[in-house]
């Protein structure tokens, strides 16, 4: 029996998730946090090694990802932000910047319908923006991986 990895995409929804968790329980420390997330999720040993080392690896950037954040947000503030934006923008920009592995386009467009799925539409619309003006910013095309 070949055990199916988890999508891509429940794999984005899932560090959403944490970081959700975490922007919403700052006060709480991180390894706590992270703890009790993993009581409440089913998801198989493999995948949620590789959910781990992302979250760990985005938590260890969040100061520079949320200045790009800041520099990109016209009249407006990180802590205005709906939190599950932010989020995904996190996310969003870390995969731009640090993940070269996986193009860019894949990754706008990912981000874009979890934020209609679990923001709005508008917001939709918004991270499109914000994650396209990085990734050119970065220099990298929309549908090449970088080696």
């Amino acid at each position: 029996m070949v055990l199916q990895m988890t999508s891509r995409r429940k794999i984005r929804e899932l560090i959403i998730q944490f970081l959700y968790q975490w922007e919403m329980n700052k006060e709480s420390p991180f390894e706590q946090t992270l703890s009790l997330f993993w009581d409440v999720v089913e998801i198989k040993e493999e995948d949620k090694k590789v959910v781990e080392e992302w979250i760990r690896d985005i938590i260890k950037k969040k100061k520079t990802i949320e200045e790009k954040i800041n520099s990109y947000i016209k009249n407006w503030s990180l802590d205005r932000l709906a939190i599950v934006d932010k989020c995904i923008l996190l996310l969003g920009i870390y995969e731009i910047l640090y993940r070269k592995d996986i193009p860019p386009a894949v990754t706008i467009n990912e981000s874009v319908e979890i934020a209609k799925k679990y923001s709005t539409e508008a917001s939709g619309k918004f991270v499109n923006g914000v994650l396209d003006a990085i990734r050119k910013e970065s220099g990298r095309q929309a549908w090449v991986t970088s080696s």
